[in-house]
């Protein structure tokens, strides 16, 4: 029986990589390096301010070097804090690519992906620090290539985005082609923009809305349901 899929698409964070672990221990150890108190108020500030800029990202109101440089800016601003924040961003982002805890299942189901399908990296994440913590975790050797929205120029959804992506990718073929993540609005819609099949990761089917993937697993290991 020939496999309905062969070539599949991971999103890093949330999908592969705790980024939630990984941002948490940049902050509190950036923020100690500057000898600066982070208060749960601060954290839970800096969580929101950062979100709504991706989401300006994803839908290209603003560009990359918008997020990365107003976020501490904006969040130092309101809590009056006297620091740089564009300098503390560059320090946070060498903390941040430390960061590389697995989420489970991610090792065990890329090495036994890698034996019968073709596996790339898709994520909007910044490059320097995505590369930092895929190969800390080792994960990247399982994959051909690893795609980052800084070096291409768009990003996770738009089509431009995956139409770069599978110029890239040898004998590419669409319908044989599965993205799996952990984002509806970034992995998802993308998948659909770009005319391939998707597969949410969510531990809570309630979270769904309007944008709706081809499957839904509540944890990587699922996977394997859907490719036998």
């Amino acid at each position: 029986m020939m496999k309905k899929y062969t070539t599949l698409l991971f999103d890093v964070d949330g999908t592969l990589l705790d980024f939630s672990d990984a941002q948490k221990q940049a902050l509190k150890n950036t923020f100690q390096n500057y000898h600066l108190s982070l208060t749960k108020d601060i954290e839970e500030r800096y969580t929101i301010i950062n979100d709504e800029l991706w989401k300006q990202f994803e839908k290209g109101i603003i560009d990359k070097k918008t997020v990365i440089y107003t976020r501490f800016v904006q969040l130092f601003k309101e809590f009056n804090i006297k620091e740089d924040g564009i300098a503390f961003e560059s320090d946070y982002q060498i903390e941040l690519g430390k960061g590389h805890k697995k989420l489970p299942f991610a090792r065990e189901v890329l090495e036994t992906l890698s034996q019968d399908y073709n596996l790339y990296v898709v994520t909007n994440g910044v490059a320097q620090t995505q590369y930092s913590r895929l190969k800390e975790s080792k994960l990247h050797i399982y994959f051909q290539d690893i795609f980052i929205s800084e070096n291409i120029g768009y990003q996770k959804p738009r089509k431009e985005y995956f139409d770069y992506c599978f110029q890239k990718i040898p004998f590419f073929q669409l319908h044989k082609t599965l993205i799996i993540g952990d984002s509806l609005s970034s992995d998802i819609q993308g998948g659909i923009n770009a005319g391939i099949d998707t597969c949410f990761i969510c531990s809570d089917i309630a979270k769904i809305d309007d944008i709706k993937p081809t499957y839904t697993i509540q944890n990587l290991k699922d996977i394997y349901k859907i490719l036998k």
